[in-house]
């Protein structure tokens, strides 16, 4: 494993306390690590940041951002301009409030940090991280973090003060679908099945039950290829079957993934099913089978006098 480094050093203010503290990203990435090339004879594909229109290379040190003004205008700012902004000279993580953890909704949430303590005794850190664990809230900070000021929210994760960066409001896309306007109508019984399915499907969660499928056959490919070997052999597939008309009817969709999950069959009990499903039942009565039943008895009646006289005749 990496060991971990520091990416940011500083204090975090707690009203008249300053808790010295070093910034550790809290993730890191397990892809594979890959390079492009000319996929005819896998020469490597370099990039250089060359002039537009020319082919003169400029030095990284040498570039700078264009940004456009309100009215149009290209404004360039440079490394020191940028470094002259006052949020960049604050090494504090200033805590504005607490909040209950419940009204951060998830979807604002963006990438973790751990909180070490920076100063030679971990008194303040630990009293901090104590106290904020017991109220059961989460703090709201903002903090400075390469070149750009953060919302983060922090808390208590395996005896370690964790700092989750959190997006601003207009970051956070309002969701307008046209499709949800005019909802369809849900049926007592599919909500009544879907729940319990749900219920089948409930539990715990435990990360280390979860596993990075793409990688691992990403991983698999890449072996055989370099074997020379099929790292996925083709399965034949059995088409008889059609799965549209299968799940066409949702209820009974459900009703099989109930079942399917070990649940208890309900296919037996249908007298909570709609009245759709109960009209068929209804409309053949067992008094209009009888009538069809004694005509077919009195056909073969009429034919045995027949069968005699011929029988008279031959004699």
């Amino acid at each position: 494993m990496i060991p971990m480094r520091s990416i940011w050093k500083g204090d975090l203010s707690f009203g008249l306390v300053n808790v010295p503290v070093k910034v550790y990203s809290a993730t890191e990435s397990h892809d594979r690590t890959s390079h492009q090339v000319d996929a005819k004879d896998g020469t490597r594909i370099r990039y250089r940041k060359v002039r537009e229109g020319t082919d003169t290379e400029v030095e990284f040190s040498d570039i700078a951002n264009a940004y456009e003004s309100d009215s149009g205008e290209t404004v360039i700012l440079t490394k020191s301009d940028l470094a002259e902004l006052p949020v960049q000279k604050s090494p504090e993580i200033s805590i504005t409030g607490f909040v209950p953890r419940e009204q951060i909704d998830p979807i604002y949430y963006d990438k973790p940090y751990y909180l070490e303590p920076a100063s030679k005794s971990p008194k303040a850190y630990v009293l901090l991280r104590q106290a904020l664990a017991d109220s059961d809230r989460v703090a709201v900070v903002t903090f400075t973090l390469r070149n750009r000021t953060r919302l983060a929210a922090l808390r208590v994760v395996d005896n370690v003060m964790t700092l989750q960066t959190l997006l601003w409001p207009d970051e956070v896309r309002k969701a307008e679908f046209p499709a949800l306007e005019d909802e369809p109508t849900i049926r007592p019984q599919e909500l009544e099945m879907a729940q319990s399915l749900i219920d089948t499907m409930a539990g715990d969660f435990d990360p280390s039950e979860y596993e990075d499928t793409y990688q691992l056959e990403l991983s698999k490919l890449i072996e055989a290829k370099a074997e020379g070997t099929e790292a996925f052999p083709t399965a034949e597939t059995d088409d008889s079957g059609d799965d549209d008309s299968e799940v066409a009817d949702l209820l009974a969709a459900l009703r099989a993934s109930v079942k399917n999950r070990g649940g208890p069959d309900t296919s037996a009990s249908d007298d909570s099913g709609s009245d759709e499903e109960k009209t068929p039942a209804k409309k053949a009565p067992a008094a209009k089978a009888a009538p069809r039943k004694t005509a077919a008895k009195k056909a073969p009646a009429k034919k045995a006098p027949a069968k005699k006289a011929a029988a008279k005749k031959s004699a």
